[in-house]
C-alpha cells in the first residue's frame, strides 16, 4: 500500500494555519493576563475648587486673608479721608487764601494724594503676595495629603479636575473629592489658628 502524501503547498498552508492559531492563542492569553495583572491599577480625580471651598485649612486662610484686608482697607479709608478732608478744608477757604496760601494747600493735597496711591499700590501687591503664599501652603497641604492617601489606597494616579475642564468624562466611582475632603479635614487641628 502506497502511503499518501500531501503535497508540499498544502503541508506548508496547514503549517501556516496552525502556527496562526498558536500566535492567536497566545495574544489572547496575553491580553487575559495583562487584565488580570493591570486590573489593580486604580486611576481617581479629585475636585480642587471643591477641596479649596471645604478643606478646614482654607477656611482659615481665607479667615486669616480677611483679616488682614480689613486692616489693610482701614488704613487705605484713614487716608482717603484725609485726603477728602484736605480738598473740604481748601474748598471752605480757598476765597480768603492768599495764592500762596492756596498753592500751599494744592501742594499738601497733591502730596496726601501721591501718599495715597503708592500705599494702594503697595496693598495690592502685599495682597497678591500674601495671597499666593496662602494658597501655596494650602495647596502643599493639600498634595502632601494625596501622596499619602494615593499610596495607602493603592491608586497609579490621582488627577486634578478643575474650572478650566481638564476631566471632560469620569466613570461613576472614580470623583474621591469627598472622601479627601473628610479625610483632610479629620487630620486638621481643631485648634490650629
Amino acid at each position: 500500500m502506497q502511503k499518501m502524501n500531501t503535497p508540499a503547498p498544502e503541508k506548508q498552508k496547514i503549517n501556516y494555519i496552525k502556527w496562526s492559531y498558536h500566535v492567536l492563542l497566545g495574544i489572547a492569553v496575553l491580553f487575559l493576563l495583562s487584565g488580570f495583572l493591570f486590573r489593580n491599577d486604580k486611576i481617581a480625580y479629585v475636585d480642587s475648587a471643591k477641596i479649596f471651598n471645604e478643606y478646614k485649612g482654607s477656611e482659615e486662610a481665607k479667615k486669616a486673608y480677611q483679616s488682614k484686608s480689613k486692616v489693610w482697607q482701614g488704613n487705605i479709608d484713614t487716608l482717603t479721608n484725609e485726603v477728602k478732608g484736605a480738598i473740604q478744608k481748601y474748598e471752605k477757604s480757598v476765597a480768603t487764601m492768599s495764592k500762596k496760601e492756596q498753592d500751599l494747600s494744592k501742594q499738601i493735597i497733591q502730596e496726601k494724594q501721591r501718599q495715597l496711591a503708592e500705599y494702594q499700590r503697595g496693598i495690592q501687591e502685599n495682597a497678591k503676595q500674601e495671597n499666593d503664599k496662602l494658597t501655596q501652603s494650602i495647596v502643599t497641604q493639600i498634595n502632601a495629603y494625596l501622596t499619602v492617601y494615593g499610596k495607602k489606597h493603592n491608586y497609579k494616579m490621582i488627577l486634578i479636575a478643575n474650572q478650566s475642564g481638564t476631566i471632560a468624562y469620569a466613570r461613576d466611582g472614580l470623583d474621591i473629592t469627598q472622601d479627601v475632603i473628610d479625610g483632610l479635614n479629620a487630620e486638621y487641628p481643631v485648634d490650629k489658628k
